[in-house]
């Protein structure tokens, strides 16, 4: 359990001068940090406001009962939009790296307020954390930080997500600001990866659509990466060795040697392709001074796999929001499906024709004192899409000097599948035939069959003849010299 939080404050002081010097009568948003287990505490980055939904409504309100008369107790509460914070958790969690995630929620409200809204701040605080998932670590609570303004203090709260909503889900916690982000290290690893996965039958397998697998993919490698040994700087990771907060620290991950077991436990007759998932992951990581080393790699393999999943994540948001127009790969190939079914929704072992995904490239823009966050680029996308991202969700300035916007992935991530139905099921059983053509395929089988049985029976009279001729030459040697 979090005992005290440290925020960055030269983030929270020019946040508390904004919301004092507007008329807003509430404010929600996301808090941007990092939880350590072995501090038990937690770290405050920065603190982005939730912007207003598609109808230009504010995420939060005030609303204020009629008062009966003569009373002077504070009636107004607070109400939230909740499925728009979580949208906006979940769309932020993709922008950022290893080391950073969407902590808990901030209000700006009154005293109050907050007390006759505890309810509806918890219900946010869970729906936040299940749109903004801590794969990493299993941490049953998040933050909930409260600005009041009447009177003006900072105060913050743990909310426990594992038991029903209640009031006592708030625990108060140690606050306070102080120099976060001048005390973070950084890390980088260039993952270089290449995955293969059988394609099964349908009563092979449970996955079965080219998402499905591909989600089935990632999950099996976060196991294999969880285990691998890391080089940080072409040394062997030792908990307790001191690393320079200064300059760029680049980890290698070493995986361990392991068996193919998806192939092996099915026979050949269960298995109509192969699928392979490969490319270059760059990770980025931040870690405090303070945490132990072994945290930089967990954090760095955490964010791997976070960044697989986001990009198939956006694929998929983008074929159900126009299912209607798939790719052309899609379209090419499958000729027994749809021909308007995205190939991310493609059903894998119906495909006659090896086809091809490309996933979204990651780039990154700097941030806060020398952090990056990322963004994911289709190919046809430009850093202007980054530049829109950055505004709309983070609320920050746009990077103006492109040249500060990082290309790192020159090797572009890619699924493909290959097809070998003549090795596990022969092609010829998956498609009817007529059988006029049955019956000539059959008899130039057996004209093929009776020549390859002369052929062999020449080959093996042959070869006893010159058997038979050696020998008699060798017992002609042996009399000569006897």
């Amino acid at each position: 359990m979090v005992k005290t939080v440290v925020a960055e404050e030269t983030r929270l002081k020019p946040i508390e001068d904004r919301l004092a010097q507007s008329s807003l009568p509430s404010e929600v948003g996301l808090i941007i940090g990092k939880f350590s287990s072995g501090l038990d505490r937690a770290f405050v980055f920065d603190l982005i406001p939730t912007p207003n939904n598609d109808s230009g409504d504010p995420a939060s309100s005030i609303s204020e009962p009629e008062k009966k008369k003569g009373s002077k107790s504070d009636t107004s509460s607070l109400f939230i939009d909740k499925d728009w914070v979580a949208e906006h958790a979940r769309q932020v969690s993709r922008m950022l790296v290893g080391g950073m995630k969407v902590v808990g929620i901030y209000v700006w409200i009154s005293d109050g307020a907050f007390k006759n809204s505890t309810i509806v701040l918890c219900q946010t605080v869970k729906v936040v954390a299940e749109a903004a998932v801590i794969v990493e670590a299993e941490w049953d609570e998040r933050l909930l930080l409260h600005i009041c303004y009447s009177p003006r203090r900072w105060s913050c709260r743990n909310c426990s997500l594992s038991s029903n909503i209640t009031s006592s889900s708030l625990r108060p916690c140690d606050f306070k600001m102080g120099k976060v982000l001048n005390y973070l290290q950084t890390f980088k690893c260039m993952y270089n990866f290449t995955l293969r996965l059988p394609i099964f039958h349908d009563n092979a397998s449970k996955f079965h659509t080219f998402s499905d697998v591909l989600c089935h993919a990632i999950s099996l490698h976060a196991k294999e990466l969880k285990g691998a040994r890391a080089l940080i700087d072409g040394k062997l990771v030792v908990d307790g060795e001191p690393y320079s907060t200064d300059g760029v620290h680049e980890v290698e991950l070493l995986l361990p040697f392991t068996s193919n077991t998806p192939f092996e436990a099915f026979s050949q007759r269960d298995v109509v392709g192969i699928l392979s998932f490969s490319g270059l992951v760059c990770s980025f990581a931040y870690l405090n001074s303070k945490e132990p080393i072994s945290q930089a790699i967990t954090d760095i393999k955490g964010d791997i796999i976070m960044s697989l999943q986001s990009r198939l994540d956006i694929i998929c948001d983008e074929a159900d929001a126009d299912s209607g127009s798939g790719p052309d790969v899609g379209r090419e190939a499958s000729s027994d499906l749809s021909t308007e079914k995205p190939v991310s929704q493609c059903v894998l072992h119906l495909l006659r024709k090896g086809c091809m995904l490309p996933f979204p490239r990651r780039v990154f823009a700097p941030w806060l004192a020398g952090i990056y966050v990322c963004d994911y680029l289709q190919p046809s996308d430009t850093v202007e899409v980054l530049k829109d991202h950055c505004t709309e969700l983070l609320s920050m300035k746009a990077p103006t000097d492109v040249s500060t916007i990082l290309e790192l992935e020159k090797e572009a991530i890619s699924v493909k599948t290959k097809s070998f139905w003549d090795v596990a099921v022969p092609f010829s059983s998956a498609i009817p035939q007529h059988p006029e053509k049955s019956k000539t395929d059959d008899s130039r089988e057996l004209t093929e069959n009776n020549k390859s049985t002369n052929s062999g029976h020449v080959n093996l009279m042959a070869a006893i003849f010159i058997l038979l001729l050696s020998i008699l030459l060798g017992f002609v040697f042996f009399l000569q010299k006897s």
